[in-house]
């Protein structure tokens, strides 16, 4: 498919940032990209709280997007709803497993569809009370779900528009 890496960098990058400023908004200084957490082939997590976020360990995330429609994905997409994004997030935590020792890694990964993994879920859901405890809004949760959900909705968008043909105009 045409564009779909500059996609996935896009769309990833997009989503990643709005989960560092959610996290700034609940007082917890992140980093994004940190230095020094590489895995063996030199990649690294997309962020990384700075203090402990739970059981003095910093939490550390790596954003995916997977087309459930993708070769790798058809098949057990096509058997069940959300499968492409467990599928993806356990293949994030099996490639940052060392990290686990020093912190809490959480694979967020959604579908184009926009179904999440379940602990990215679970992630969402805790920040997005931790939002409402700060702000006293008791739809912060709700908000935060919808933020990623037009991202992605936005960048199928541009992937759909750049797999057409170019129009032919002549004005």
């Amino acid at each position: 498919m045409v564009g779909c890496r500059s996609y996935d960098l896009e769309v990833v990058g997009s989503i990643s940032g709005w989960i560092a400023i959610i996290i700034i908004i609940i007082i917890v200084p992140v980093t994004k990209e940190p230095a020094g957490l590489f895995r063996s082939d030199g990649k690294r997590p997309n962020g990384v709280s700075l203090v402990p976020w739970q059981s003095g360990k910093s939490l550390c995330w790596d954003v995916t997007v997977t087309c459930q429609l993708a070769e790798s994905y058809v098949d057990r997409a096509s058997h069940q709803a959300g499968s492409a994004a467990e599928l993806a997030a356990t293949r994030k935590e099996d490639k940052y497993v060392d990290l686990g020792a020093r912190y809490i890694f959480e694979p967020i990964a959604t579908e184009t569809s926009g179904v999440f993994n379940a602990s990215a879920r679970q992630l969402l859901a805790d920040l997005g009370r931790r939002i409402s405890t700060n702000t006293g809004e008791a739809r912060e949760t709700s908000y935060l779900f919808q933020r990623i959900s037009v991202l992605v909705q936005r960048f199928n968008a541009v992937l759909l528009h750049d797999s057409l043909p170019a129009a032919d105009c002549k004005d």
